[in-house]
């Protein structure tokens, strides 16, 4: 089981297009990666379309947001270690890891397997749903098989961002 995480906009002020993303949540959890059969630190970052103007709306903006940072929408996977335009960072410490990019700060506890995997492979797969999840609200606890059904979806992943976000470390 995994639990949410509410993310805190990363800009103080409220832009037209952060009203409309409403709040953006992540979820962490680790499993085995069919390229390798090795365990993938994932971590998703969706919406629960709760924004001004309705879920729709927000799955736009979504979008919108993912235009704006330079992240391609579908199946391909962008490795942000050889995309140095695309400023998206993961930082794993003291059993947490934190999110960053363009409107979206997000810091979650993450589990052991999760930080295992991580580190073991240097990077976390971050997926950036459009699609809103309002059945994942904040505090929620949300099952494997709820995980599963959302996130393995085709029109989720279809209409998601897709990034290999490579470590960061506090130490120099």
């Amino acid at each position: 089981m995994s639990q949410t995480n509410t993310a805190a906009a990363a800009a103080s002020a409220k832009s037209s297009l952060q009203s409309r993303l409403g709040t953006l949540m992540v979820i962490p959890w680790a499993g085995e990666y069919s390229e390798d059969g090795a365990d993938m630190p994932f971590l998703m970052a969706y919406s629960l379309g709760d924004g001004v103007a309705g879920p729709d709306a927000g799955e736009s903006a979504v979008l919108a947001m993912a235009e704006e940072i330079g992240l391609p929408v579908g199946g391909t996977i962008l490795d942000v270690a050889h995309a140095p335009k695309v400023a998206v960072t993961m930082l794993v410490e003291a059993g947490k890891a934190v999110l960053t990019m363009r409107y979206l700060h997000a810091a979650c506890p993450v589990p052991d397997q999760w930080t295992a995997a991580a580190r073991s492979r240097g990077a976390v797969y971050v997926i950036l749903a459009s699609r809103p999840w309002p059945e994942a609200a904040p505090g929620s606890v949300v099952d494997e098989e709820t995980l599963r059904a959302f996130a393995g979806h085709p029109e989720v992943l279809g209409t998601a961002a897709h990034l290999l976000v490579p470590l960061s470390s506090l130490r120099g």
